[in-house]
């Protein structure tokens, strides 16, 4: 061991939230997530003295964290179904009706993303959520930057037919120089 752990552990700390966030939408359930999210601390730990200093420490966590849920996905396929959280979820919403359409949005915005593959839902988390450059989500997922701009394409595509927004011409009003 080196007198350089503690600022892999200090930033791995810091980190924990993105990194489960990310987890959670790879998988869908909040305690395989965790599970994953210990799972890459224990390697990030394990491996610290192979992080370069001065790349991305959050490209290199993500990039630990995606090999764990492949390598989670093919075990499963041995193993047969899993069982989904998100069909027994008693949600319960507010009164408002405010509230109530922002809960309908915010599930169906969800869903929408559920149902994109899994490769333009990999894209759209890493360079929308977690604010990834092209570069660097073309480097956690191991694909050329071209890729990634054209599967990030296609999930905003998807994304808004799924929610209903209809642009003109394939641009938005902003995009056109419209108002805002």
């Amino acid at each position: 061991m080196t007198g350089d752990e503690s600022p892999v552990a200090d930033r791995l700390i810091a980190f924990l939230p993105n990194l489960r966030r990310f987890a959670i939408a790879l998988c869908r359930s909040r305690d395989l997530a965790d599970d994953l999210v210990q799972a890459a601390c224990e390697r990030a730990l394990a491996a610290q003295d192979r992080f370069e200093l001065g790349t991305r420490f959050d490209a290199w966590m993500f990039r630990i964290l995606r090999n764990l849920w492949i390598d989670h996905v093919r075990r499963a396929k041995t193993a047969g179904p899993t069982f989904d959280i998100d069909e027994t979820r008693n949600i319960v919403g507010s009164s408002g009706e405010r509230d109530a359409d922002a809960r309908l949005t915010l599930k169906s915005v969800a869903a929408a993303i559920d149902e994109l593959p899994d490769e333009q839902r990999e894209v759209l988390l890493l360079v929308c959520v977690e604010d990834l450059s092209y570069k660097e989500a073309a480097e956690v997922l191991s694909i050329p930057i071209g890729t990634v701009m054209s599967r990030l394409a296609r999930a905003r595509k998807n994304l808004a037919e799924a929610a209903g927004i209809n642009a003109v011409d394939g641009r938005s009003s902003v995009q056109q120089g419209g108002s805002r």
